[in-house]
């Protein structure tokens, strides 16, 4: 019906003509009551019940114009006498069509109009007294033509809206899918940037040593080289465990290890220290409080693991870095000094020199918190992170 209207409202003119036909027939004012077949509709009345079929058949693509010519056939055959043929019956079909297809004001100004118009011409015009029923069922069917149409009318605009709300939390349910798969990514990339950038600069650093000492002291060289497979491993291990993020929920061999943090930080300071940077570390979160939310532990674990990579591969010669756990009140301060040379270390993420500040402030700021780097008075850098507990 809905792939062929026009062909659905041909149905439908003929179902409305041959019910005003075979209504035509009927005598509501025999002796004996209403009856069949005791009278004959003229040929004009015919006509006009013809002409009003016809005209329903465009009762969708010009519904006013349809609602004005079924009214004209109404009125008449209102005003040419008896008997009469049900041709308002047109008439209302058509009212009910506009009334379902336009708004309430509309449907309400129209629709009293068409009562009062057919109701006191055939009040005024007929050869039945003005009380008669046939004018009285002219009132009331346009009347509830007018409402139901406005009813349709009302319940397919709720119909709509509802559709239309659940595409539109479908849409936002998808929008926000795919904000939390760029935050996932968002954080992955900087959690495998933090273990790589670590890793791999104490792998260098550690080759380095092992190359320049093969010669002339090979036991300090295969030292060099035994740090260089324990940070190879490392950073092997927590690739993994990031990576295993990734896996399908049927994948084998899911990642058991915890995230790492500050219970491991002594592991993490252990590594630098093997690659000739003399780190000293303080650690004061106090023993009477709840331990630190998970998120808080891991981003203040990745600070200090990435300023202390920034100055392994930064800083000049002979440096020596301090590390520092805080907590104030309600928030974990981190603290990472360094006395040697800056030169090198990229003064801010969109200068090119890599992403470890640019994580850094993204760790601290996802928490609420705040991240500061920048050279001290007198040489050296300085990392200053607060991490809010709650």
């Amino acid at each position: 019906m809905r792939a062929h209207p026009l062909a659905t409202d041909a149905v439908l003119a003929l179902g409305a003509l041959v019910a005003m036909i075979v209504g035509s027939f009927a005598d509501p004012h025999s002796p004996h009551g209403p009856a069949f077949g005791t009278r004959t509709p003229e040929p004009f009345s015919l006509l006009l019940m013809l002409l009003g079929a016809a005209a329903l058949v465009f009762r969708r693509r010009h519904t006013r114009t349809v609602l004005a010519v079924t009214i004209g056939l109404s009125l008449l055959e209102l005003t040419t006498g008896g008997p009469r043929a049900p041709v308002a019956m047109s008439a209302v079909i058509a009212l009910y069509t506009l009334a379902s297809r336009t708004d309430r004001p509309t449907t309400w100004r129209i629709g009293l109009l068409t009562m009062a118009g057919l109701t006191g011409v055939a009040m005024l015009a007929g050869p039945q007294p003005w009380y008669a029923q046939e004018n009285i069922g002219i009132f009331a069917w346009t009347g509830m033509a007018a409402a139901a149409g406005d009813a349709v009318r009302s319940r397919r605009a709720f119909v709509d809206a509802i559709r239309e709300r659940a595409e539109r939390a479908e849409r936002t349910r998808e929008e926000e899918a795919r904000r939390r798969v760029a935050e996932e990514r968002l954080r992955i990339a900087r959690d495998l940037h933090d273990v790589v950038a670590h890793h791999i600069a104490l792998v260098n650093v550690q080759a380095g040593v092992a190359a320049h000492v093969m010669d002339k002291r090979p036991d300090q060289a295969k030292e060099a080289l035994a740090h260089v497979r324990d940070a190879s491993r490392s950073a092997l291990n927590e690739l993994r465990a990031t990576v295993g993020l990734l896996r399908q929920s049927g994948d084998p061999e899911a990642p058991t290890e915890p995230a790492p943090g500050l219970a491991v930080l002594d592991e993490l300071v252990d590594t630098f220290r093997h690659a000739g940077l003399p780190v000293k570390v303080m650690v004061e979160l106090g023993r009477d409080r709840d331990p630190l939310p998970a998120a808080v532990d891991l981003a203040a674990y990745r600070v200090i693991q990435e300023a202390l990579t920034n100055v392994r591969k930064h800083a000049g010669p002979e440096v020596r870095a301090e590390v520092s756990v805080v907590r104030v009140g309600a928030s974990v301060e981190v603290t990472v000094l360094d006395d040697g040379g800056t030169a090198e270390v990229p003064a801010d993420e969109g200068a090119g020199g890599g992403h470890g500040l640019l994580g850094m402030r993204e760790r601290a700021t996802a928490l609420g918190g705040s991240c500061f780097a920048g050279a001290r008075f007198g040489g050296g850098y300085r990392v200053h992170a607060v991490l809010p507990v709650a």
